[in-house]
């Protein structure tokens, strides 16, 4: 992902966000999204990947941080013209094989526990869901946050994946 791109990447979250309208969520539908800068943090720190169409413009992305040593999934959106294409899936086993390349040992991420395309969707993709006594305290703390910042704690869940097997994909960018 490059800086460049950030204002791209801003309106795929927005059309992305859109689906929560579908699922009763339109208080996440309608939150802005992070502002460049926000992003940008994560282009300078090489913690960002795009994958890119047939054009070479950016149809999806993933953010990653670092949480209790562990790549923590931020966000990962597409371009809902390009779901269901195994873009997301892509993504996340490149972020998977990153992580292994560090010697990382797992990739964690949180999200809504019934939303199709959220837990369930991660949980096909090999996320097991974590109890509370299973969290380090940083992502005890990330989802405290997330509390804090409105998300139901009853509606969230952290999951997480052994990175063992993720292999990069084709078309990404970092």
């Amino acid at each position: 992902m490059r800086v460049a791109e950030l204002e791209l990447i801003r309106a795929i979250e927005v059309r992305a966000g859109t689906l929560f309208h579908a699922v009763g969520k339109s208080d996440i539908a309608e939150h802005p999204v992070p502002a460049a800068e926000e992003l940008a943090r994560f282009v300078r720190s090489e913690m960002s990947w795009v994958a890119v169409g047939d054009d070479d413009a950016p149809v999806g992305f993933v953010l990653v941080d670092v949480v209790d040593g562990l790549a923590h999934v931020e966000q990962v959106s597409i371009d809902p013209p390009y779901a269901r294409r195994g873009i997301g899936s892509a993504l996340i086993d490149h972020v998977g094989s990153w992580a292994a390349g560090r010697g990382m040992e797992a990739l964690t991420l949180t999200t809504f526990r019934d939303v199709p395309w959220n837990g369930p969707y991660y949980a096909r993709l090999g996320f097991k869901e974590l109890g509370d006594a299973e969290r380090g305290p940083e992502l005890t703390e990330l989802m405290a946050d997330e509390a804090r910042h409105g998300l139901d704690p009853a509606e969230r869940v952290a999951m997480r994946r052994e990175v063992a097997g993720d292999r990069p994909a084709a078309r990404l960018e970092a």
